[in-house]
């Protein structure tokens, strides 16, 4: 496993989303190291410089969190502020459920708590209110999305993810595939081509298919879940997208580096 670390003090555990890096906090790592903190954030597997592993079944929930652990243990840390984005914070919310003592407080964005519901699985759900063009729903065939990805440029192709403004939920129609992604007339103030291309130099070296597994773990977790059903998050927890930003989209660590580190420091400077 890949990991940034700097500074000293009580830990913060960074946790990145798709399809992003340790890298998506780079700002909030200098942000939280300059206020006496220690700041780690790991490519996570099948990502970046982290080993990929091949199966598909490598990727659920169970193995994200013990990868989480593992690097916990080996690090020697006990106990942590977690602060996760995206993919991210989903698997902050299992690792609160699966590992409460090792977390001090919980800092998480972009995807809420989302209680198990035993009677309906994941993918059955996205394709009855969204659609089989629904973004998760074309990731679920191994390969098939990889393709469409290689057909365009990586760099070009992480300027869509990272600059999309869409208000609807993304879909990837089959006949007109990526095309439906709009690329930016420019790139935001927030984003330089040096970040596009760090992204793209590491995507092309690892591909997507490591990413794109997690996707298709959703049902596989829902069936391992199982045991978690009801259960719910025990630790002190700040979810930011309850406050309002104005003019940020999905990437909101990113988009307001400065704002967003100022709220994770306020809240977990409690405890």
């Amino acid at each position: 496993m890949h990991v940034a670390s700097i500074g000293t003090g009580p830990v913060v555990l960074f946790i990145h989303g798709f399809p992003e890096l340790w890298y998506s906090w780079r700002n909030q790592l200098l942000y939280l190291s300059s206020r006496g903190y220690r700041a780690i954030a790991p490519d996570l597997r099948g990502y970046g410089d982290t080993d990929a592993p091949p199966s598909v079944t490598s990727y659920t929930a169970l193995h994200l969190v013990g990868d989480l652990i593992g690097l916990l243990d080996k690090l020697g840390i006990h106990q942590v502020f977690l602060v996760g984005h995206d993919w991210g914070a989903l698997i902050a919310w299992y690792f609160c459920l699966f590992r409460p003592d090792r977390v001090k407080a919980l800092v998480n964005m972009s995807v809420p708590f989302p209680p198990r519901n035993p009677a309906v699985r994941p993918l059955n759900n996205f394709r009855a209110v969204y659609g089989d063009d629904y973004y998760i729903c074309r990731f679920q065939e191994p390969g098939e999305i990889e393709e469409e990805f290689a057909q365009i440029d990586t760099a070009r192709l992480m300027k869509k993810f990272l600059c999309l403004r869409i208000a609807k939920p993304l879909c990837i129609p089959k006949d007109t595939g990526l095309s439906t992604v709009p690329d930016p007339s420019a790139l935001p103030s927030w984003l330089s081509e040096e970040d596009v291309n760090y992204y793209a130099s590491k995507f092309n070296q690892k591909g997507f298919t490591g990413p794109v597994n997690y996707y298709r773990c959703s049902d596989l977790n829902w069936e391992l879940m199982a045991p978690w059903t009801g259960v719910q998050i025990e630790v002190p927890v700040k979810f930011i997208e309850v406050v309002v930003m104005e003019g940020v989209a999905h990437f909101i660590n990113q988009e307001k580096a400065e704002e967003v580190g100022a709220h994770i420091y306020e809240f977990i400077k409690k405890f």
